[in-house]
């Protein structure tokens, strides 16, 4: 299921998010003593990093990650690793701890199991995503194009990150699954722009996953998916 919620300008939406991701992560350290947020790429999130990275939590006890990442060296301009170092873990939020996701030159099948055994113990379930959505209706890089689209969204996968290889976008990736992220305490969908919006109305119109993956997050009724738009 989900909930959408309409901001005026991206600057509202970004500080409204910022807070309230900032209240959940307080929250889970209160009771766990730490806390885990993933987060994706694009330059859609970069106003919600600055602000995030400014808030008062304790940073050292929250471990950031990303819900998908390119195959590429870390100072490509293609690297999600990069943008979020240069843009969240900065200022306050430099305490925070780093879970890499890109690991090594090559996404061998021995590098995915071993990275698979390490969310699995430090990370999973996740406190909090922050998904975003392609004009196809790929969230993360869970591609309707890709071959390992039905593994990517299978309930019963046991694989909490797999490789993809999407046709119609650049470069290997890995990311989490569906049902990796579906565990998670708090799911937000973060969204700017009328086209984005258009994406969403099509999404909401239908119930095929497999055509738009984003689907899978607002239709389940487990998962209370929080949709911040703004123009």
């Amino acid at each position: 299921m989900h909930h959408i919620n309409n901001f005026v300008t991206r600057t509202q939406l970004d500080q409204a998010l910022a807070d309230k991701v900032s209240q959940l992560l307080q929250a889970a350290i209160a009771v766990k003593g730490k806390a885990s947020l993933a987060v994706s790429g694009g330059s859609t999130p970069k106003g919600f990093f600055t602000l995030l990275a400014n808030k008062d939590i304790d940073w050292k006890k929250v471990t950031i990650t990303l819900v998908d990442e390119r195959w590429v060296d870390i100072n490509s301009d293609a690297s999600n690793t990069r943008l979020v170092h240069e843009n969240l873990l900065q200022n306050k939020a430099a305490a925070a701890k780093f879970f890499h996701l890109k690991q090594g030159d090559t996404l061998s099948n021995e590098t995915l199991s071993d990275l698979n055994i390490a969310v699995d113990n430090l990370l999973l379930p996740l406190d909090v995503v922050i998904l975003g959505m392609g004009e196809d209706g790929h969230t993360a890089s869970l591609f309707p194009c890709s071959e390992q689209i039905h593994t990517g969204l299978a309930l019963s996968n046991q694989s909490s990150l797999i490789k993809v290889e999407p046709t119609t976008a650049p470069h290997q990736r890995i990311t989490f699954s569906f049902a990796a992220l579906r565990q998670s305490a708090h799911v937000f969908l973060h969204l700017c722009g009328d086209s984005k919006k258009t994406v969403l109305t099509k999404a909401l119109s239908d119930s095929d996953i497999f055509e738009m993956p984003i689907r899978a997050f607002l239709q389940d009724q487990a998962i209370d998916t929080q949709v911040y738009w703004a123009e």
